[in-house]
């Protein structure tokens, strides 16, 4: 980390490829540095020049007669290579390499970039690239501008990585029409060496940055990633990461044999790692500049001591001087999981007493549009007070008779009296002016519109739920790891890759999982023995290979009470295979006990490179594809991440009981997640696997597998993945 240090601040810059031809990159990087007003020493390289702006030149890093902390190279791939051996061998401790034409470009490139990042970690130096826009430290102690982006932004507390160069030009435009600033500017480019881990790691421990702004194209580490920026955001002393990622569809999700595969794409996977590590995720760069400002300021409290404030809870109190606005505010705020305080009888007695006859006493709180500051601070003042209330937004429209100002100074009085966030909208530009840059100056977030004031509210509310989330014990589950991997190895010895649901019940039995009694029967004759061994009533499951979903083709016969039922039924679901698929090969059926009721679930799992099993929870049964209502999570699953994967879909309400139908056994849900999870890392030969349905009973009766599928690829380590003894669990 110390030599990270040297690339952020370092005391000597020498750039590598510096011109002396205007426009040209070489050129424009040097003058960044030294119009920028660098601190230490600037030293620019180029053999065919005397001086570059006045500055004498060196013919090479080795020839400058003083140490060099950061080297800056813009020189073609052979070039570069041949500079990094001599940066290294005049003991630098940092390199940034700006040009392009490394991996990006083939198996050409990637070799040099290979050969230039094997000699860095060989002698300890980090590198930043290639193929980047450069790093900048506003702060007044650095002033280092080693970027071809000319603008130098103001300085802050927030630091931004982006795996785009070209991005980040625009955001430093975009961030200085909004008067941000920066603790720390870094563009990794293609992250052959320092990547978005190494620089969260290192943002994290820097005492100037208080949030951390990333912009994300792809990860190239997986379970490593969510341990360390899990610290990150929830540690000793947590710092919140606000994301955005590229490529936000579905797109990602392939054909699969699976519902599972079919609804996880790559945007599933980083939507888990997000939740699992506490990343706030943003939908555009206009919001993760909402979100970093409502994150970034800490409000002033009485003792002149700032803090970032956090809500409680999720009840918020509007306060406005305009009807639209607050029905505005109203709408957002429910859609980002908020929801509008009720006040008590007391707020409500004081509002009336401070307010005209014409002014709306309840959430929203109307204050009229000829309010003053005062009227805001009393209205303000009460509702805060109040114990329903979380936290407030207050929206103020220019008026005539309007004193932003005033109001401004108000509403910092009541902030500094209270540990509620409070959150400003001062609409418009020029009338609002001067009370937005009082807000801005003493730690109140402010914005222009109310539906972004409710949607930064919302997302320090779930940064906070992040923060106080509950931890539970985590669940003892032993398991027959050597005999499911027998079952696993039979089935690829016979050719199978596609495994049926006898297999597959055999398999979950191994995990714990609660499954049925099951028979498979080659003839009428078969079945109906089969069903009077088990026990009426049943259930009959056509196999075939051609057949994956078994509904679509008329594969599943539910409640046979009795031998002509199965008998007949046999004859039926045969008849209605072939018609459903004339090439379809039928090898008989699957005849299983009937399951009591219950609700259906869905779990799966789908693996990915990299990144390892991606575990699915949701509704299932015929629907699950039509209404999508799934969650994500990468495995190790423990038990609280089970628990909020079953919260975090829709029809939770279904499960804890709704309109009269009992809740169901939660506890059972959870562990069944977690033994998939733990399924899936001793298991590497799985590649897709569903449950659906899962028919989960009402609370203490469990929850029964109704019908699984699997798919299998070969592989070489046929051992567990992960000792769950002692790995530590993701929580």
């Amino acid at each position: 980390m110390h030599h990270i240090d040297a690339i952020f601040a370092p005391e000597s810059v020498a750039v590598a490829g510096a011109s002396t031809t205007p426009g040209k990159v070489g050129h424009d990087i040097f003058a960044n540095i030294l119009k920028g007003g660098f601190a230490g020493t600037l030293y620019p390289v180029n053999p065919k020049a005397r001086s570059v702006l006045s500055v004498r030149a060196y013919a090479s890093v080795t020839d400058i007669p003083d140490p060099v902390d950061l080297v800056i190279l813009i020189l073609p791939p052979n070039i570069a290579l041949h500079t990094v051996e001599e940066s290294i061998e005049k003991g630098v401790k940092g390199i940034v390499v700006v040009s392009a034409g490394f991996r990006e470009i083939g198996p050409q490139g990637r070799e040099v970039e290979d050969r230039i990042v094997a000699m860095c970690r060989e002698a300890g130096v980090r590198m930043v690239g290639p193929n980047c826009l450069g790093v900048i430290n506003p702060n007044p102690s650095v002033q280092l501008n080693a970027s071809f982006s000319a603008r130098m932004p103001a300085f802050g507390n927030i630091s931004f990585i982006s795996q785009s160069g070209a991005l980040c030009t625009s955001v430093l435009d975009f961030a200085a029409d909004r008067e941000f600033g920066f603790s720390k500017f870094v563009s990794i480019g293609n992250k052959a060496d320092v990547d978005e881990l190494d620089l969260l790691r290192y943002f994290h421990r820097d005492l100037d940055t208080e949030v951390i702004l990333i912009y994300l194209e792809e990860l190239r580490r997986g379970p490593e990633f969510i341990e360390a920026v899990k610290e990150i955001t929830s540690g000793a002393r947590p710092t919140p990461v606000l994301a955005i990622k590229s490529g936000r569809t579905g797109a990602g999700a392939r054909a699969a044999a699976s519902h599972t595969g079919a609804l996880a794409g790559t945007e599933a996977v980083y939507d888990a790692i997000f939740r699992q590590s506490g990343i706030i995720r943003a939908e555009s760069i206009d919001e993760l500049f909402d979100l970093a400002t409502a994150f970034a300021y800490k409000n002033e409290s009485a003792l002149g001591k700032y803090r970032r404030k956090v809500p409680d809870g999720n009840r918020v109190a509007i306060v406005t001087n305009a009807g639209g606005p607050g029905i505005v505010a109203t709408d957002m705020t429910v859609s980002t999981g908020l929801q509008l305080a009720e006040f008590g009888e007391e707020t409500v007695q004081a509002l009336a007493s401070h307010l005209p006859a014409a002014a709306n006493l309840h959430n929203p709180v109307d204050v009229i549009g000829d309010a003053s500051q005062d009227r805001y601070e009393n209205a303000l003042s009460d509702v805060i007070r109040d114990e329903n209330v979380d936290g407030a937004l207050v929206i103020l429209t220019p008026q005539s008779m309007t004193n932003a100002l005033g109001t401004a100074e108000a509403i910092v009085r009541i902030a500094r009296r209270t540990h509620k966030p409070i959150l400003c909208c001062f609409m418009g530009i020029i009338d609002v002016s001067t009370g937005v840059k009082y807000l801005q100056g003493h730690g109140i977030p402010v914005f222009r519109f109310p539906e972004n004031t409710a949607k930064a509210f919302g997302a320090i509310y779930r940064y906070s739920r992040w923060l106080n989330r509950p931890q539970f014990a985590p669940f003892q589950m032993p398991h027959d790891v050597d005999r499911a991997g027998e079952i696993i190895r039979q089935c690829l010895d016979a050719g199978k890759t596609h495994v049926g649901e006898r297999e597959g019940l055999a398999l979950l039995d191994c995990y714990g999982f609660q499954v049925l009694p099951t028979r498979a029967a080659g003839s009428a004759d078969e079945a109906v023995a089969a069903a009077e061994d088990i026990g009426f009533p049943v259930v009959m499951k056509i196999v075939s290979p051609q057949v994956i979903h078994k509904s679509d083709a008329g594969g599943v016969l539910l409640n046979l009470t009795d031998a002509d039922a199965v008998r007949d039924g046999y004859a039926r679901i045969t008849d209605s295979v072939l018609r459903f698929n004339a090439e379809a090969v039928v090898e008989g059926v699957l005849v299983q006990k009937m399951a009591p009721p219950g609700e259906e679930v869905i779990l799966g799992l789908n693996r990915y490179p990299v990144f390892g099993p991606l575990i699915m929870f949701g509704i299932g049964g015929i629907f699950v594809e039509v209404f999508q209502d799934v969650d994500f999570r990468l495995a190790p699953v423990g038990r609280n991440s089970a628990r909020r994967m079953i919260q975090g879909i829709k029809g939770y309400k279904l499960l804890r009981g709704f309109r009269g139908r009992p809740r169901v056994d939660l506890e059972a849900v959870e562990r069944a997640i977690v033994s998939m999870s733990d399924l899936g890392l001793h298991h590497p030969e799985i590649l897709e696997m569903d449950i659906n349905p899962m028919l989960v009973h009402p609370e203490g009766s469990g929850a029964t597998v109704a019908d699984c599928r699997m798919v299998l690829q070969p592989t070489t380590d046929t051992g567990p993945t992960d000792n769950l003894d002692t790995a530590p669990s993701r929580g």
